[in-house]
């Protein structure tokens, strides 16, 4: 997919049968332990049909990341291109162009996020936008009840839970590296929203200034990003990470033995263990 090829429409044809989201959205948050809800991206093109979203709340003057927060917790939320109230995002969404004084990089000496106008400028130069026009709304939701596969998931929670979801996605590229795309601005609109529809692959983040300080992100979540085409590939090798990976990690064997200074007995040797010859 490139910038200028227009996202699908709600309800266009997805291939084979559709998933049940329901149940991935389940699955998905049962097997890291997220506490709020994985969030069902809709990126709607002018003619895109409004049927499915009729009784969804518009937000008025919202930041695409402060939808992206009433959504994970549970509202289903319309954000019109008029009603997105940062410029930045605003732009990288195709809706309005960027003003100047972000344009020159002086908006971001102003904020204090860099030293020099032409590194704010550098910034914005390589942000990864939609062409103007093809997207006029956004609809977001909590996976669970999605009206179709959405165009983009966000998951927002703890690096150690989102940590899995990138393992999850290290196994389904054969055991490839995985590179993040972040200039630590636009967290979540630009790194875990546009990226990932535009590139069609999973991207990973740290956050921004701007998300953090506009919602309830903790301190200690971030965010991440992939295509909706990806949902239930991620979730069934998430399922085979849970098996072993996940709990043997999270009781933390080998911390105990370094802590007690004694072997910590378990079911099997860890696979970073030496196994002496019999």
């Amino acid at each position: 997919m490139t910038l200028n090829d227009p996202p699908k429409a709600v309800g266009a044809e997805q291939g084979g049968n559709a998933p049940d989201l329901r149940i991935l959205a389940d699955d998905l948050m049962q097997a890291v332990g997220l506490a709020s809800a994985p969030v069902a991206v809709f990126l709607l093109a002018p003619d895109a049909d409004m049927a499915p979203f009729a009784d969804w709340a518009p937000v008025k003057r919202h930041r695409y990341c402060q939808a992206l927060m009433k959504a994970r917790r549970g509202d289903r939320v319309i954000l019109e291109a008029g009603d997105l109230a940062c410029p930045a995002a605003a732009k990288a969404f195709g809706f309005k162009p960027l003003p100047e004084g972000l344009q020159t990089g002086k908006g971001l000496v102003g904020f204090g996020i860099v030293a020099e106008a032409a590194s704010g400028a550098r910034m914005f130069a390589g942000m990864a936008c939609l062409e103007p026009g093809t997207v006029v709304r956004l609809a977001l939701c909590p996976l669970a009840e999605a009206p179709a596969l959405p165009d983009v998931m966000v998951v927002e929670g703890p690096p150690e839970q989102l940590m899995w979801l990138l393992l999850a996605e290290v196994n389904l590229r054969g055991s490839e590296r995985l590179l993040g795309s972040t200039a630590v601005l636009q967290a979540t609109c630009v790194d875990a929203t546009i990226i990932p529809y535009v590139e069609q692959h999973l991207n990973f983040t740290m956050g921004c200034s701007g998300c953090r300080e506009a919602t309830d992100l903790e301190p200690a979540e971030t965010v991440i990003g992939f295509p909706g085409t990806r949902l239930a590939e991620l979730v069934e090798s998430l399922a085979f990470l849970t098996e072993k990976a996940v709990p043997r990690s999270r009781a933390k064997r080998a911390h105990q033995a370094l802590v007690t200074g004694r072997s910590v007995a378990t079911d099997e040797p860890s696979p970073f263990e030496r196994v002496e010859p019999r």
